[in-house]
């Protein structure tokens, strides 16, 4: 299926690569690893990057501003994105053949050439196995730092499940490059003073339910008081995980009408609750939206549930 995937790549001179909204680093790193990698390799094909930004991760990268008509005729590759309806820039739509890069459980299997491989750990770790097929495509030393950001941010830096020995063999390879790691590490982690008064205000008010079920409400109000946005909040979502007999935890932040839901677990599998309400993702690790505040609290019992199984 690499093949199949290299095959296409090679026949289209105009690609165009998409990802999800509110782009996490292995949204980003895949997308944007992947668009070097194709540049590096065909000189002659004009690749672009779409989407919105997410200003603090704007250091791996900028986007590209493109018209309706460079759609005509070409691939669009989207990345990282289980479902058609988290796709950044609708525009997707417009393309002639449409391919699916992922992880994801692959509940939605758009497109027309469809790639999805749960078992590797990040998308960006899925654009490695590619260069693994072929000795054809060529890693430049940008690609080799945006894949490796993305494996890092899925991973947690090694941490979850999700790595495997095929994984750090892979990263031994981006690794190689010899990037500055600690370039990445310090754009990534670094606070700003909102930032870090807001962790100070979950570090002591987060609850915990039944024993093992952390819960963090942040609405508005309070994000505009501290002045972070809701999608640099989502940084903050492991900041009580390591709580002793803690298994499951969510974080509900409101943003206009709605309230994400970032649901995290040890080992507990939370995508099913997460798919109940609006949204989706790996067993341990979704996301969902609420319309409620009610809606929040029935999520928390969801979880109590499955935790108590």
């Amino acid at each position: 299926m690499l093949k199949h995937v290299l095959t296409k790549i090679k026949e289209y001179k105009t690609i165009i690569i998409h990802r999800h909204v509110r782009p996490d680093p292995d949204a980003l790193g895949s997308q944007l690893g992947l668009k070097s990698i194709i540049q590096a390799t065909y000189t002659e094909k004009n690749v672009f990057a779409v989407g919105e930004m997410e200003d603090s991760l704007s250091f791996l990268g900028e986007m590209d501003h493109i018209t309706d008509e460079m759609y005509e005729g070409a691939l669009v590759i989207v990345c990282d994105t289980a479902n058609t309806a988290r796709i950044s820039d609708s525009r997707y739509q417009l393309g002639e053949k449409i391919m699916k890069l992922d992880h994801h459980p692959n509940e939605e299997p758009y497109g027309d050439i469809v790639y999805v491989d749960t078992t590797v750990s990040s998308t960006s770790e899925l654009v490695v196995a590619l260069l693994e097929e072929t000795k054809e495509l060529i890693l430049t030393k940008e690609a080799a730092f945006l894949l490796y950001g993305g494996i890092v941010g899925d991973t947690g830096r090694f941490r979850f499940r999700n790595t495997t020995g095929k994984t750090l063999l892979r990263t031994a390879r981006l690794l190689e490059m010899d990037f500055d790691t600690q370039d990445f590490y310090r754009h990534l982690y670094k606070r700003s003073l909102p930032m870090v008064r807001l962790e100070g205000h979950i570090l002591q008010n987060f609850e915990i339910h039944n024993g093992n079920v952390g819960v963090m409400r942040l609405p508005a109000s309070l994000l505009t008081e501290c002045g972070v946005t809701a999608n640099e909040s989502s940084l903050l979502v492991n900041t009580f995980a390591d709580v002793e007999g803690l298994e499951a935890w969510v974080f509900f932040v409101e943003e206009g009408e709605t309230i994400r839901c970032r649901i995290r677990s040890k080992s507990v599998v939370i995508n099913t609750i997460a798919k109940e309400h609006n949204g989706g993702g790996h067993p341990v690790a979704a996301g969902a939206t609420a319309f409620s505040w009610h809606e929040t609290d029935l999520i928390v019992k969801k979880l109590i549930d499955a935790c108590r199984k």
